[in-house]
């Protein structure tokens, strides 16, 4: 791709030209990047675990050298013990696509948080602002009542929202709950927009693969992960004052590690149940994905067919050396 000579100004191509690239857990969205067409664009991570610093081998970041070799952004951005959440997300990747198409590159958009997407695509819901007081009110209730209690009130308030979300997302639960109590209707009744947001030209590339292929890929990426020290990692977390109410602390393949100290787990029941729950997860991704629009769907191995089809969207806003 040749450098800003090559563009066409916003004025001209109106639109900001975005590719998102997604798909579930292990199918293969880092390897993709490295196919030479992907090397003169720049990447916004759509990954909600690996905006956490001090967790890598739990979520799978590409190495240091990659990362250099391909600009990324929106990775290692917060603290375990911080919040990021979909209005994070929209808000950062707006200002980074904009900031991306001038310097004269392609952003691309690539992860498997199914939530982001949509978001980016549609727009945010408009639902009320927080309110502090319900918010800490319910954040006593927690400490005092646990998530599970929470969750199951949630079902009640509002199960379409719950039907959405683990019960393990404190962050969501509290949400839906706060919204249902400052305005007496349920989230779900805050629709997402239903037609793409305005000023962007979207291409959604969606990677799949059999569903045996990807379990056992899964399966065969949680084995490395043990291997590459993905319990000395979690150990250096908690040393560091993290705990299972944190965030980051909550994604799969760290809040295992909590259940094995109270259930006295052995490492090898601690990695089939990884295993397990990253499965039950790529499938939730799955069902994400297919609510959007206009996908073209690929294998991560077809490098040339999506290549193909990203460098014939971007022709019109770009010069291809």
């Amino acid at each position: 791709m040749s450098n800003d000579n090559g563009k066409k100004s916003a004025a001209q191509s109106g639109d900001i030209p975005v590719v998102l690239i997604f798909g579930p857990t292990a199918v293969g969205k880092t390897a993709l990047l490295s196919a030479p067409f992907f090397l003169n664009t720049e990447i916004v991570n759509a990954d909600s675990m690996q905006v956490y610093r001090g967790m890598d081998i739990g979520t799978a970041k590409a190495d240091a050298d990659f990362l250099k070799k391909v600009t990324h952004h929106l990775i290692d951005i917060r603290l375990p013990s911080e919040q990021f959440h979909a209005g994070d997300f929209v808000k950062l990747t707006d200002t980074l696509s904009s900031e991306i198409y001038r310097r004269g590159k392609l952003p691309v958009i690539c992860g498997g948080t199914g939530f982001y997407f949509k978001n980016f695509i549609y727009g945010l819901p408009e639902a009320p602002e927080s309110d502090e007081k319900i918010r800490e009110s319910l954040q006593a209730e927690l400490r005092e009542q646990g998530s599970s209690e929470l969750f199951s009130r949630l079902g009640k308030i509002d199960p379409v929202t719950a039907e959405r979300i683990s019960k393990n997302d404190t962050y969501r639960i509290l949400r839906a709950l706060e919204v249902y109590y400052s305005s007496g209707r349920p989230l779900s009744d805050y629709k997402l927009p239903d037609t793409p947001r305005a000023g962007y030209k979207f291409l959604l590339i969606g990677l799949t693969r059999p569903r045996e292929e990807l379990y056992s890929r899964i399966n065969e990426r949680v084995e490395l992960m043990f291997k590459e020290g993905l319990e000395n990692e979690v150990i250096k977390l908690i040393s560091e004052g993290y705990n299972e109410n944190d965030p980051g602390m909550k994604g799969i393949g760290y809040r295992e590690f909590f259940s094995k100290d109270k259930e006295d787990l052995s490492n090898e029941a601690l990695m089939t149940l990884i295993k397990k729950n990253s499965r039950h997860y790529a499938k939730r991704q799955i069902t994400w994905f297919r609510q959007l629009d206009d996908i073209n769907w690929f294998s991560p191995d077809d490098i040339d067919g999506i290549t193909e089809c990203a460098r014939t969207f971007s022709e019109p806003f770009f010069e291809w050396n």
